[in-house]
């Protein structure tokens, strides 16, 4: 069992950020809550009233390729004013003829964009939310860091992304050793917590006492220059990639627009219509290959830790 003998309750207005190693099994204990996956002993009680909204990588291959936006929200909402959708599509990102778009050609971010639009529509009480952050760029980063905060129900987050952690979470709890415990900590002593076990581990020890997190900190503050040396190149890289999607977005974004356009089938050019869908094509591919590079170039600098 990659969990066992959890006993936990989720409060009204309760912010919570799940911190642990990869294949902890933070994921499964979204799942577990969002009713994704069955306990296989114990159970699970939903209070009255209650509203889920989960998000989760794998349900971007739940998105209908041959529809738009606006068609996914029109299949949620059949009475709704289409402007009404529009002005709500525009919120992430997809104005103008994009929200008239199919969704098969979309980069993972902006398929990562609608499936929260398309969840923050449906108006949850709570969020489970597993690693959210993950392709968008670093603006939509920033707008859903500012909506999480302000969302006023209950949330459960698991992200690599500590600037969201910070900002959304009120507590953590700790997924390690197949049980999930309150952490009593921030998210730097969590990173010198995950420092204080290596150490532990090498040394053969399961546990790490007050000790070895002390000897953590003292350790990471005489590192201080060798990280940032490491971590110049990095950020840079990184902020030459943010450039180059932003570029390629709007490029690709205005080919979109063009394909959409009815007009551009009345007197239709094959030579103009082949070269725009082969730019389509390789814009998508060089956007999906940069936010992968992105994120792996983020990974790193977390590994690399803040100085």
């Amino acid at each position: 069992r990659v969990l066992d003998s959890i006993e936990l309750a989720l409060t009204p207005g309760a912010r919570i950020g799940l911190l642990g190693l990869n294949g902890a099994g933070k994921s499964t204990l979204i799942r577990l809550l969002a009713g994704e996956t069955p306990p296989v002993s114990g159970r699970r009680t939903e209070g009255r009233g209650l509203v889920i909204g989960y998000f989760a990588q794998h349900q971007l291959e739940q998105l209908r390729p041959d529809e738009s936006p606006l068609q996914h929200l029109l299949r949620l909402e059949p009475p709704t004013r289409e402007q009404v959708l529009r002005d709500y599509l525009g919120g992430f990102d997809f104005r103008g003829k994009m929200a008239d778009c199919p969704v098969g050609p979309f980069s993972g971010g902006e398929k990562s964009r609608l499936a929260l639009a398309l969840l923050v529509r449906r108006k949850p009480n709570l969020l489970l939310l597993d690693e959210p952050t993950n392709h968008l760029d670093l603006e939509m980063r920033q707008a859903l860091t500012a909506a999480l905060a302000e969302y006023e129900g209950s949330l459960v987050l698991v992200s690599h992304d500590r600037a969201l952690l910070r900002t959304v979470c009120d507590d953590f709890l700790l997924v390690c050793d197949g049980k999930v415990e309150p952490f009593d900590g921030t998210v730097e002593d969590y990173i010198c917590w995950l420092a204080a076990r290596r150490t532990a581990s090498a040394n053969g020890a399961l546990k790490p006492d007050k000790t070895a997190r002390r000897e953590a900190r003292a350790s990471a503050a005489a590192d201080r220059q060798q990280k940032l040396a490491a971590r110049r190149p990095l950020i840079k890289q990184a902020e030459r990639l943010e450039q180059d999607l932003a570029r390629w977005q709007r490029e690709k974004q205005q080919i979109d627009t063009q394909l959409a356009d009815p007009a551009s089938y009345t007197r239709p050019d094959p030579g103009n219509l082949r070269l725009l869908t082969s730019r389509q094509l390789q814009l998508v591919q060089d956007i999906d290959a940069a936010e992968q590079r992105w994120l792996e170039l983020h990974a790193e600098l977390e590994a690399l830790g803040e100085v």
